[in-house]
């Protein structure tokens, strides 16, 4: 790799720290191809990404980043998870570590903040951009059915009421 395919790597590197929500770092000592392949797949149809870069060039690019302090990370084979969703990148790597323990995952950012392996579960746990929306519209949408549901319950009152007595009237 030449001088301008290092600095290429690094601004894009740069581009990933910047514009991630998060990005998890872990070992992949000992994957096959196949499982790389599967976790990219996971990453891909979560709208993450995964990426395995020289930890010097990733060292360069974290430098004057929001996440800065997660250089100390960068050690030994390392593979970078991320998202721009703050929760989908984490949620991956940590589904994918507890099926291969080959992928040790060591910590992350999320913004300037700096996450230890805990740090990496607890946001894994976090709902989903998706899942937030779609419970922010059922809270939304239960107001109106409940106002659709009481206007219509009188009329459906009536209704019965109204057949009761043609029933009592049919008996008599």
């Amino acid at each position: 790799m030449d001088r301008a395919q290092k600095e290429k790597v690094v601004e894009e590197l740069g581009q990933i720290f910047e514009s991630s929500g998060v990005v998890v770092v872990a070992h992949y000592t000992g994957l096959t191809v196949a499982e790389m392949q599967d976790l990219r797949a996971r990453a891909r149809d979560a709208g993450g990404s995964v990426r395995v870069a020289k930890n010097r060039l990733a060292k360069i690019a974290l430098e004057g980043k929001p996440c800065e302090n997660m250089a100390d990370l960068l050690t030994g084979m390392t593979v970078l998870t991320y998202s721009e969703d703050p929760v989908a990148a984490a949620k991956v790597a940590e589904d994918f570590a507890k099926e291969n323990k080959k992928f040790e995952i060591l910590g992350g950012a999320m913004g300037e903040n700096a996450l230890d392996r805990a740090g990496v579960e607890a946001v894994s746990k976090m709902p989903s951009r998706e899942e937030l929306i779609a419970s922010i519209v059922g809270c939304i949408g239960a107001p109106a059915s409940n106002i659709a549901g009481a206007i219509g319950a009188p009329a459906s009152n009536i209704a019965s009421i109204l057949s009761t007595i043609e029933e009592k009237a049919e008996a008599a």
